[in-house]
């Protein structure tokens, strides 16, 4: 299935007669509740025919979708494993992945190496992807350092957490590769929560403004914290792009194959000059907005058991073994590197010093100031005070 490209859309107007609008006459059809969108693999893992995007992924072979199905296995292990340090008092928070691994390994694995990835603070399969080892993500979530990877060294900006942010900064960079006339790419993640910032919105317009290469890959995993999509927009989200000049897509989001293939094409048209492109990856948040959160509060459990259905996993291992390119044996060894991945995260993470609690303090003004060393005093009194409990 696909969608029409929103550049070559044209409004609706409607008509009337005789002073009484046509629609009181007529009864409006039914809306589909289910949304158009690319798809090249169902969530029963049987593939669909594509004739605009097949193209881009005629070249996947047997040995590319295992290791698309490796990539989003360890990638949820991991995920997984800093969800439990966090609950265990390791980590400080933790932002999951859970139910978005085909948006990310699908849209990771189409960038090249020279390509500049700007990411948000969920993008976990994406650093896989890019060469980041995943303990480093959790230096940061531990408070133990401001990122923990140099980003020049994988084209892997550090995590953002202000959000929308990136979009501007990744326009701005895309800009720089143009004027230096390199032919790679750029690519900006972000949420449907993120779509609503005024940032977004610039760098949709100077991204369109100066061709910038840019691909802005919106993971629309329907919750802003506890904000469903339709209380933020009244249109679906990759119609936007058609306000500012630039082709704007959706895919199911739970399709690695579909996902790759779609951002191929966007990649590559940025590549050739052709400029920006929207991707809305539409998926679901499986899990809490972070660690922090209790998605009960504000959604049922058959929206999530409705999703489970279309694991993004589960929709490719479907696929493996109804194609006969994955066996027993393979998925054995796979469980096997993903328990030792496991093992890694705990030892490598519980192996990191405490963070300095004291270091907020530090650098907020150049010359000191008296409210801060009040604060530094009041804050140190009552970190000793569990020293004391301690020792009685």
């Amino acid at each position: 299935m696909t969608v029409e490209s929103t550049a070559a859309r044209t409004p609706r107007r409607s008509s009337t007669s005789g002073g009484k609008r046509a629609s009181a006459k007529k009864a409006a059809p039914k809306k589909s509740t289910e949304p158009q969108l690319v798809q090249l693999l169902t969530p029963e893992g049987k593939r669909v025919k594509n004739a605009e995007y097949d193209a881009y992924v005629a070249d996947v072979t047997a040995d590319d979708l295992r290791g698309l199905y490796r990539d989003m296995v360890l990638t949820r292990r991991f995920d997984a494993e800093a969800t439990s340090l966090q609950r265990q008092g390791e980590l400080g928070l933790w932002a999951s992945l859970l139910g978005q691994e085909a948006a990310q390994i699908g849209s990771g694995r189409a960038t090249r190496d020279d390509d500049y990835v700007f990411p948000t603070y969920r993008e976990h399969g994406v650093a896989w992807c890019r060469g980041v080892d995943p303990t480093n993500l959790l230096g940061m979530f531990r408070g133990v350092n401001n990122g923990g990877w140099d980003p020049n060294t994988n084209n892997f900006h550090l995590y953002t957490i202000v959000i929308g942010s990136q979009t501007l900064h990744a326009t701005g960079y895309a800009m720089g590769v143009a004027k230096d006339g390199a032919d790679s790419a750029v690519i900006a993640y972000f949420g449907d929560g993120a779509s609503s910032q005024g940032d977004v919105a610039e760098a949709f317009t100077f991204s369109a403004v100066y061709n910038a290469p840019v691909v802005f890959f919106c993971q629309n995993n329907q919750w802003a914290i506890s904000e469903p999509t339709e209380k933020q927009t009244r249109v679906p989200l990759y119609q936007r792009a058609q306000g500012y000049g630039f082709p704007g897509v959706r895919v199911d989001g739970n399709d690695v194959l579909a996902v790759l293939a779609v951002t191929k094409w966007a990649l590559e048209r940025a590549r050739t000059g052709e400029g920006p492109a929207l991707i809305e990856a539409f998926t679901y948040r499986m899990g809490a907005h972070t660690t922090s959160d209790d998605p009960s509060k504000y959604r049922n459990d058959d929206e999530r058991v409705a999703w489970e259905a279309k694991d993004p996993i589960l929709r490719l291992k479907a696929y493996l073994e109804s194609e006969g390119h994955a066996d027993e044996g393979f998925f054995a060894e796979l469980e096997a590197e993903s328990e030792a991945l496991g093992k890694r995260v705990r030892e490598v993470v519980r192996a990191m010093p405490d963070p300095d609690l004291m270091a907020i303090f530090e650098n907020a003004y150049a010359d000191g100031h008296a409210l801060v060393d009040e604060e530094r005093a009041q804050f140190a009194a009552y970190q000793a005070s569990f020293a004391e409990g301690e020792a009685k």
